[in-house]
């Protein structure tokens, strides 16, 4: 039986007295703003949030009545869940639909929703490009209608197939190291090591093509 007093003991399993970490752990919950200078990393990041606003704002147009904020956390939700899912044994919940389409249902249909009650002959308009002539109006009214219809879809499978493609190759390729020859591990791990940098802009790439389409879809309706 141990001491009524051994929970106070600093040292936990394997003599490690990790026990002490819970004296700076309330550290790491209090975000580092409100007590820490501005560091290097969130004064990247804050340059980082005001580009992509002041581009998400020339995509929106001048008189557009939508915010860049929405398309920026959308980036940037994505760009973390994508990262996150790099790491070993971290789930990897952007290449779901079940989140994707999640993300891109609901901002698909409110655009849709508002451009058909405010913009009516706006969204008419939009079905049949400039220029067209008159006897390929119907059949120009069917391809829009049904390119328009699919782009949740598009956006949903384009970024869940992109993280499901990549993370695939590299376990694959994982998997085949225990089978081959001594000789060929050194070239097995320059390839994963390369797969790995590809994946991180990939990452990267799909959050910024996600907002950006977001955003075109979104001054389309204005």
């Amino acid at each position: 039986m141990t001491n009524l007093f051994s929970s106070f003991d600093p040292s936990a399993s394997m003599n490690l007295p990790l026990n002490w970490m819970s004296t700076v752990i309330g550290m790491m919950i209090i975000p580092s703003s409100f007590w820490l200078i501005p560091s290097r990393i969130s004064t990247l990041w804050n340059k980082i949030t005001f580009t992509l606003h002041k581009e998400f704002k020339t995509l929106l147009g001048p008189y557009s009545t939508g915010s860049s904020f929405i398309f920026i956390s959308l980036l940037s939700m994505i760009l973390f869940n994508n990262f996150l899912g790099l790491f070993p044994y971290i789930f990897t919940s952007t290449s779901h639909l079940t989140l994707t389409l999640t993300l891109a249902l609901p901002l698909w249909l409110s655009f849709m929703i508002y451009g058909w009650i405010n913009q009516t002959t706006h969204m008419l308009a939009h079905l049949v490009p400039q220029g067209t002539p008159p006897i390929l109006m119907p059949f120009m009214v069917c391809i829009e209608t049904i390119s328009n219809i699919i782009r949740p879809g598009t956006l949903a499978v384009r970024l869940a197939a992109n993280m499901i493609a990549g993370h695939l190759l590299m376990t694959l390729l994982g998997n085949t190291g225990s089978s081959m020859a001594t000789m060929l591990l050194p070239i097995l791990l320059i390839t994963q090591i390369l797969l790995l940098i590809l994946e991180s802009a990939v990452a990267m790439i799909q959050s910024y093509v996600f907002a950006v389409l977001s955003t075109l879809y979104s001054s389309e309706v204005n």
